[in-house]
């Protein structure tokens, strides 16, 4: 008896198992067919996959840096809406150039990771985490760094007020305002 329920327990594990793994993919891509798409409303269409070219897993479209904001930086977004090979892989990337003493705005990724890789020069760079520990560093070039998901905490009192009066666009008495605000001292 006890037998019949140890292979009993092992068929039924071994089931559970199977069930709770990841499938093997449907298929190999799935290629934005944006032309489609926007007749689609807002579900994304995939191209007949016999008409997949190289063309399509290669993009050019940010050779050089865009436009510049107020905070010094030039972002140029990456995802399946201009490069139709990232649809269904779940990534996106941005390439971001900042001129000198330029600020990416304090922001978070929920659920995502950012990396940061520098190609020229050198940029301070970070993240806060869930228990309001800051932790950057200058990346110089051929570096990365790595930022998991944690929110970042904008008014940390650990952040430069010259950093947030620039990033906000804020005057240092309307940051001082909101840090009363919110608690933050």
């Amino acid at each position: 008896m006890f037998t019949k329920m140890v292979v009993l327990f092992v068929i039924f594990l071994n089931i559970y198992v199977t069930l709770a793994s990841d499938p093997d993919p449907v298929q190999d891509f799935c290629i934005a067919n944006l032309a489609e798409s926007a007749i689609a409303s807002n579900v994304i269409q995939c191209k007949n996959s016999s008409l997949a070219t190289v063309e399509d897993f290669v993009y050019s479209g940010i050779k050089s840096p865009g436009k510049f904001g107020q905070t010094g930086l030039s972002a140029i977004s990456v995802n399946s809406n201009v490069f139709p090979g990232l649809n269904t892989l779940g990534m996106s990337f941005v390439r971001a150039d900042f001129e000198v003493g330029g600020v990416n705005v304090p922001h978070y990724h929920p659920r995502a990771t950012e990396t940061a890789f520098v190609l020229e020069g050198r940029i301070y760079s970070g993240f806060v985490d869930t228990n309001n520990r800051i932790f950057a560093k200058v990346i110089e070039k051929a570096k990365i760094l790595d930022c998991k998901e944690f929110p970042l905490q904008f008014l940390d009192p650990g952040l430069k007020m010259s950093f947030l009066e620039k990033a906000f666009g804020l005057s240092s008495k309307e940051i001082a305002k909101l840090k009363k605000r919110l608690g933050s001292h």
